[in-house]
């Protein structure tokens, strides 16, 4: 239990109180005694609204349940107008647009993609902040998307003839982003600037350049040998770097040595679904690295083979223009950051009543005070050239809790001393009643908005809760070619393009969550940009490399304009379209797949996240394919495994046997995990198999389907045994 002190009517935990004092507030031109005092009010005045909201979720789930109990025959209409009268279907508001000022062009303007990663790591979150910047040859050379046939194996020191296939595959990139009159980049021998051009030599010694001159950005080095070209396709940046001297380039006819990419314009640093942080000492933690990173002083250290390697922010790239100017591009990602939600408490502050706070309302106002430090200069690097602080906020249902936080936003504001609207939104769009009133919760936000986003983890885990009365939900695989699904991300897009994103917003996509297998990323991923969204999520600064080729194929505005000309379609009654199986006919055998598939899924993220701390890593899944895992993982899985339960599709018998089946396939999975604690040796006294259980047994009492109030107490009690134990 943390020791507290008290700060007027709050006690705040020590270790919470000693950080904000000693190294968040000192220079941030806001004064100790004023803050607190701003932040009591705060509580007292916005925390009882926040219950509210809350109690106003669950008095809806409750009608939901009843109706659909008392309508066994479904019938639409009926259905729809059910949802207007209980306020669950809003009705919508005129017409409008955005407004949103001083956004980053890497938010506004600049499609390419996005990494969300847990802030609690630094070295992981150092990686996605330097991720916007990557090695094309890097990411091709050690990924699927060069295949191993013909000799180019990856195992082993530098496979030449792999090596070959990757500068063919970057040549292709190069024909098609920046191409030359006449010719290939595989016949060029020389690069140089000449009269502020690009002047390419060919092998058979003619000369060209590009076919469009203006796509040459800038330049390192001398005009006739430069050592980089910058060059710019589609509003995102690409620079062939030249050193005849490197491994690399001295067997290149040009001298190129690499094809370095701009990738990860945008990264979401995570206080929510892929952190785990329970109690003061780990929220101080997550709060403490984000300081680091708007200072820009954070740092990591770690090993790697024999070496010691120290991680830090990477510095700006600096260039010559085609004029002869001087010119910078950011070394980094534009770094937002993921509140928690309206749903749960924190014991890291006790209010007046000595209650627990609101964790959303304390993690505004304190990422937001961090957050002003880059404003005032206060360290290495700026993270907003606009003078923004970006947040997203998850898991919020309908208009009123996204104005609700709009609100909180003014006043934290207010607190802090910053202009109206410096604190920008980012409102995930992963609750089916925020998705079918999207134009009404932009509305509510429509000055601070910056982001919209669909997951379709959670937001399916929340369409199973929902309407968990109206039936047995079809297999989870088949939930993706469903009119709903494919409604909600249609009207995602639609609703951002009408509402006016384009130019002051991001319009984003969803997490492609298999590391390893990037040869199908390529493949898929490209539907994102292809469908208007300017942004999409990628599990890795590799992914970020070879998923920003996607954005060089596609031009993403053209895309926003001619859906713009287009008349908007209104997806609503298809994302009203519930899952359900009219009469369940699945074999035993396919009953019980689904079954070891949820369960090995959940048990091989909860056995980390309560056992070991961490709130997101590549799991291996039932067939040992790698899975960037994080919360929503655990929503979809368990609220299916319940809908099953409830419906009499499965038993409580077969569900607690194929937990413990799968509990000793995931023990095995872990065999070489030094630190790892095998759950099948004793269930009973297994907190994470006990987690796990009480997932998907009491999984439809659970708020919204959510999973932090079990995982929440379980790491709280996990770390209370370890303790006593120690």
């Amino acid at each position: 239990m943390s020791e507290y002190v008290k700060i007027g009517n709050l006690k705040v935990a020590q270790v919470l109180a000693n950080f904000i004092n000693k190294e968040a507030l000192p220079e941030s031109q806001v004064e100790e005694g004023a803050f607190w005092e701003g932040f009591e009010k705060l509580i007292i005045d916005l925390a009882p609204r926040n219950k509210e909201l809350l109690a106003k979720r669950e008095e809806i789930q409750e009608k939901l349940h009843a109706w659909h109990k008392e309508n066994q025959e479904f019938k639409f209409e009926q259905y729809k107008s059910f949802l207007e009268e209980i306020g669950y279907l809003e009705q919508e508001v005129e017409d409008y647009k955005v407004t949103t000022n001083h956004v980053d062009d890497e938010v506004a303007l600049q499609p390419g993609p996005q990494l969300v990663v847990p802030v609690d790591n630094a070295r992981y979150a150092l990686n996605a902040a330097n991720a916007r910047w990557g090695s094309l040859y890097d990411a091709l050379y050690g990924t699927d998307v060069i295949s191993e046939e013909g000799g180019a194996e990856r195992s082993g020191g530098y496979n030449p003839i792999r090596g070959q296939k990757v500068i063919q595959f970057a040549r292709k990139f190069l024909d098609k982003a920046a191409s030359l009159s006449n010719a290939s980049h595989e016949e060029v021998v020389k690069y140089a600037v000449v009269d502020g051009r690009l002047a390419v030599t060919l092998e058979d010694g003619r000369t060209t350049g590009l076919v469009d001159p203006s796509k040459l950005v800038g330049y390192q080095g001398s005009t006739e040998a430069p050592s980089a070209i910058l060059l710019k396709n589609n509003r995102l940046h690409f620079e062939i770097q030249i050193d005849p001297q490197s491994p690399i380039g001295k067997s290149d006819k040009a001298g190129v040595k690499d094809v370095l990419m701009e990738a990860a314009l945008t990264t979401i640093m995570d206080c929510e679904d892929s952190v785990a942080a329970v109690d003061a000492e780990d929220k101080t933690h997550v709060y403490r690295n984000w300081l680091g990173l708007m200072r820009g002083d954070l740092t990591a250290t770690f090993k790697k083979g024999e070496k010691t390697i120290t991680r830090s922010l990477n510095p700006d790239r600096f260039y010559t223009s085609p004029t002869g100017e001087e010119m910078a591009l950011n070394g980094r990602s534009i770094m937002f950051t993921r509140n928690v939600g309206h749903l749960m408490t924190t014991n890291a502050i006790l209010g007046p009543s000595g209650e627990e706070i609101p964790e959303g309302m304390m993690d505004t106002v304190i990422t937001s005070l961090i957050g002003k430090h880059t404003l005032l200069g206060n360290g290495k690097y700026q993270n907003s050239a606009k003078g923004s602080i970006y947040i997203v906020k998850p898991k919020m249902h309908g208009s009123d809790e996204v104005a609700f936080a709009n609100e909180l936003f003014d006043r934290v504001e207010d607190l802090l001393g910053l202009e109206r609207n410096t604190l920008k939104i980012g409102v995930m769009d992963e609750e089916r009643r925020t998705s079918i009133n999207l134009k009404n919760a932009i509305s509510k936000v429509k000055e601070r908005i910056v982001f919209i986003n669909t997951g379709f983890l959670d937001r399916t885990g929340d369409e199973m809760h929902t309407s968990m009365e109206a039936g047995a939900m079809i297999r989870k695989n088949d939930m993706k070619s469903t009119a709903w699904l494919q409604g909600y991300e249609n009207s995602n897009v639609n609703v951002g393009l009408s509402v006016g994103f384009q130019g002051h917003a991001q319009i984003g996509k969803g997490m492609w969550a298999i590391p390893d297998l990037m040869a199908e990323m390529i493949k898929q991923k490209v539907v994102h940009p292809k469908s208007g969204a300017n942004t999409a999520w990628v599990p890795s600064p590799t992914a970020a490399t070879l998923h920003a080729l996607h954005y060089h194929e596609v031009d993403v505005i053209a895309v926003q304009n001619k859906l713009l000309k287009e008349e908007a379609a209104d997806y609503r009654n298809d994302i009203l379209q519930i899952p359900v199986v009219e009469n369940p006919a699945w074999t035993p055998e396919e009953i019980q797949q689904e079954l070891d598939n949820n369960a090995q899924g959940i048990l091989g993220y909860v056995v980390r996240w309560v056992e070991q701390g961490v709130g997101c890593s590549k799991v291996p899944d039932i067939n040992n394919i790698g899975l960037m895992e994080d919360r929503a993982t655990l929503r979809i899985s368990s609220q299916h495994m319940a809908n099953w339960l409830h419906h009499g599709i499965v038993t409580e018998e077969q569900v607690l046997e194929t937990l413990k089946r799968m509990a000793k396939v995931v023990d095995e999975q872990n065999a070489g995990d030094a630190n790892y604690r095998p759950m099948s040796a004793n269930y009973d006294d297994s907190v994470a198999f006990q987690a796990a259980c009480d997932l998907v047994f009491k999984g439809y009492e659970q708020p919204s389907g959510y999973t932090e109030p079990i995982l929440h107490r379980r790491r709280a009690e996990f770390k209370a045994k370890i303790k006593v134990g120690s």
